[in-house]
């Protein structure tokens, strides 16, 4: 007699909540812009983006571990397991990708640093199948994620030119910091299998978060214009980081890289989708463009997750 497959396994569940964390992601893009402009934030101020980043993920950190501890009713304190799990994790998918990824967009084209960006979910798989080796490479997985990253690269290219520089600095930081979470999805799938995805989760982000925090400080970064708005807005992006990471990290613990790291590509499309509502942008979005490249990520979901016929 087989093992009962948990829920979380089932493709219908893992499409619904990886939908979610898209959705939420997608709705940071828009709001964390507002924020900037909140708690005047310059554009081009990259050391107070980051200690904006390292108040919102060590509040999102102690999020996950205060509602955890609510739900079981003691206090949920990671062990010496965990903390050994969370520290290559918080490095690689909260204090490098995102030290890297705010300095590399603040010296690239929105165009060329959102493809790169869509490399992330590629690199993820590629490391799971080709490196750690905990999974095949097939035919359908590398169909399925070039379907995806070709709906990315549309979604980027509205209105926009694309020339073919490459900066360390720019185009380089923000390749760094796909490779750096490419290495977390890996490293999440490995370590949710020995501990609590969601104490993992919340540990990586407070530590990930208070490191980011010191960092921009040392770099000259300041949030001197805080107000009640703004302290809501960062509630919300905490909230969003805390859900969404733990949903994305129980997945992981369940299920294969590729099967859930594929939906990553309906991140971008969420954005474009989200920030045209939130700041007025309606006909960047929805237009022939726009379903293209939703139908090739469908496609490409589809491919990935479908199962071949004996």
């Amino acid at each position: 007699m087989e093992p009962k497959q948990s829920i979380l396994t089932r493709t219908w569940v893992v499409a619904s909540l990886a939908c979610v964390c898209c959705i939420l992601w997608g709705s940071a893009i828009p709001t964390i812009k507002t924020g900037y402009r909140l708690l005047q934030v310059d554009s081009a101020d990259t050391a107070s983006q980051i200690v904006f980043a390292g108040v919102r993920f060590t509040l999102a950190g102690l999020l996950v571990l205060l509602f955890t501890s609510l739900k079981e009713k003691k206090a949920m304190l990671p062990d010496r397991q965990t903390l050994t799990c969370a520290v290559p994790v918080c490095l690689a998918q909260t204090f490098v990708q995102y030290f890297f990824f705010y300095i590399g967009v603040a010296h690239t084209s929105g165009v060329k640093g959102g493809i790169i960006t869509g490399l992330g979910n590629f690199i993820a798989i590629l490391m799971a199948c080709l490196l750690v080796r905990n999974e095949k490479m097939t035919g359908r997985k590398l169909a399925g994620c070039i379907l995806g990253f070709a709906g990315v690269v549309i979604i980027n290219m509205a209105g926009g030119s694309m020339d073919m520089g490459f900066r360390l600095t720019g185009e380089g930081f923000v390749l760094i910091a796909q490779l750096s979470y490419g290495a977390s999805t890996v490293l999440i799938n490995i370590f949710s299998k020995k501990v609590s995805p969601v104490i993992l989760s919340g540990c990586q982000f407070f530590m990930g978060g208070v490191l980011l925090f010191i960092v921009g400080i040392l770099m000259g970064g300041h949030l001197d214009h805080m107000s009640i708005a703004g302290v809501v807005l960062i509630l919300y992006l905490a909230m969003v980081s805390a859900v969404a990471y733990t949903l994305w990290s129980v997945l992981l613990a369940h299920n294969e890289v590729s099967k859930v790291a594929i939906f990553g590509f309906v991140n971008p499309l969420c954005s474009v989708v989200l920030s045209a509502l939130v700041l007025g942008e309606v006909s960047q979005a929805f237009n022939a463009r726009s379903l293209i490249a939703l139908i090739l990520v469908c496609v490409g979901i589809y491919i990935v997750n479908c199962k071949r016929k004996k």
